[in-house]
C-alpha cells in the first residue's frame, strides 16, 4: 500500500495524518516514536495488504504536525489525547466509531498505553514494539519500578546529549561525527546498518523533523543534589518520558476491558533494554558518566525485565499477552524483521474483541 496524507484539526492543534487503504477496512492506528515520525512507518505500510485502514498520524512537534508545548507533567497524555481526537475523524476512520489495533513504537508503546487506559473501549489491541516500559525511562532500580532516588536524578531532558540535540536543531545530514543523527540512526536505531537500505534517506529525513527546544526535544531540566546532577522538568518530550510523570503500570493492569497485547522486542536493542545506552545509571557503570555512586544505590533499569512483569500482572487480572523476541533485532523491529511484524500484527487484526 501507499500511504496519502491528509491535514487534520483535532484536539485543539493541526495534526498531519498518513492514511491508507479503504476508509471501511480493518483499522490500525500506527504510533511512532520519538525522533521520528509517520515516515517511519512507511517501509511496513508496504508490506501491509489492502485489506487494512492504516492510520499514522505525526505526533506534535515531528513530520508535518506544527510544533504545539508538550507538558511533561502530564506524562504521554498530551500524545495520546491528540491521537484519541483522531478515532472519531470520518476523513481517516469511515463513519463508524474506530477501534483500531494500536501500534506504538518506542515512546509510541508508551503513548499507546496511554490512550488503552483512558479509551479502553475505543482500543481492538496493542502492538507495543520496543516499547518504552511503563514505569518511564530510567531513575528506577528494580521490576516494581522503584526509585532510585526521590527526584528521579539522571532522568529526562537533561540527559540528551547536547551535541547531538545541536546537530538535530541544525538539520545536519553528515556522517562525520558519532553523534550527528544519521550515525545515531544508524548504531542505535537498528543493529545492523544494512537493515535500512534505501529507507534510510526517508528515515533520517523522519527524524529531522523533530522539532527542538524547551517545549519539545529534549525539553528543560533541573539541578539535582543526587547524582548524576540533573533531574527532570516539566516542559518537552524527554521530561515527559520520565518516570516522575510517566508511571502507568498499575493503570494498565487494572484496565477494563483488557484487548490483547503483543509486545515485539528486539535482544539487540540498545535503547529499550536491561543495558540500555540512553540509561545514565548503566553508562556509569561502565564508567562512561563519571562519579557513578555503585550498583547499590543507583542500578540500571531493568527495562525489560519491569515490562514482563507488568505484562505478567495483566495475563493475571484477566487479560492476555505475548512477549515475541526477535534474535539479532534491535530498536526497530518492524525495519528489521518486517516479515515476523507483519505477521504478529496480522494475527492481532484477526483475534475477535467483546
Amino acid at each position: 500500500m501507499e500511504t496519502e496524507q491528509r491535514i487534520v484539526t483535532a484536539n485543539g492543534i493541526t495534526q498531519a495524518v498518513r492514511v491508507a487503504g479503504p476508509p471501511g477496512g480493518v483499522p490500525v492506528l500506527l504510533v511512532h516514536g520519538n525522533c521520528s515520525s509517520a515516515a517511519f512507518w512507511e517501509p511496513l505500510v508496504r508490506r501491509l495488504p489492502d485489506t487494512l485502514r492504516i492510520v499514522a498520524p505525526d505526533l506534535r512537534g515531528y513530520g508535518d504536525t506544527p510544533t504545539a508545548p508538550v507538558d511533561a507533567t502530564r506524562g504521554l497524555r498530551d500524545f495520546a489525547d491528540d491521537v484519541a481526537a483522531l478515532l472519531d475523524e470520518p476523513s481517516l476512520f469511515g463513519a463508524a466509531a474506530a477501534r483500531p489495533v494500536v501500534v506504538g513504537h518506542s515512546l509510541g508503546g508508551g503513548v499507546a498505553m496511554r490512550l488503552l487506559v483512558d479509551h479502553p473501549q475505543r482500543v481492538g489491541g496493542l502492538l507495543l514494539s520496543a516499547p518504552v516500559s511503563p514505569y518511564g525511562f530510567g531513575g528506577t532500580r528494580d521490576v516494581a519500578g522503584t526509585p532510585t532516588t526521590p527526584d528521579f536524578a539522571g532522568t529526562g531532558a537533561g540527559t540528551a546529549n547536547p551535541d547531538f540535540v545541536a546537530r538535530l536543531a541544525a538539520k545536519d545530514r553528515g556522517e562525520d561525527a558519532q553523534t550527528s543523527p544519521r550515525n545515531v540512526l544508524r548504531a542505535a536505531y537498528v543493529a545492523d546498518p544494512a537493515s535500512l537500505g534505501e529507507d534510510e534517506q526517508l528515515l533520517l529525513d523522519s527524524l529531522l523533523s523533530t522539532a527542538t527546544g524547551d517545549d519539545n526535544y529534549p525539553g528543560t531540566a533541573v539541578t539535582s543534589a543526587n547524582w548524576p546532577g540533573m533531574a527532570p522538568g516539566d516542559r518537552g518530550v524527554l521530561n515527559a518520558l520520565a518516570p516522575t510523570y510517566f508511571r502507568i503500570a498499575d493503570e494498565l493492569v487494572a484496565v477494563a476491558p483488557k484487548p490483547p497485547i503483543t509486545w515485539v522486542r528486539g535482544d539487540a536493542d540498545v535503547i529499550v533494554s536491561d543495558t540500555s545506552l540512553f540509561d545514565l545509571a548503566y553508562l556509569g557503570s561502565l564508567g562512561v558518566v563519571p562519579g557513578w555512586p555503585g550498583e547499590a544505590d543507583c542500578p540500571p533499569q531493568p527495562m525489560i525485565g519491569q515490562t514482563r512483569a507488568v505484562l505478567d500482572r495483566y495475563a493475571a487480572a484477566g487479560g492476555a499477552y505475548l512477549e515475541i523476541v526477535l534474535p539479532g533485532c534491535g530498536h526497530s523491529p518492524h525495519l528489521e524483521r518486517p516479515a515476523e511484524f507483519v505477521a504478529e500484527l496480522l494475527a492481532l487484526t484477526a483475534v475477535p474483541t467483546a
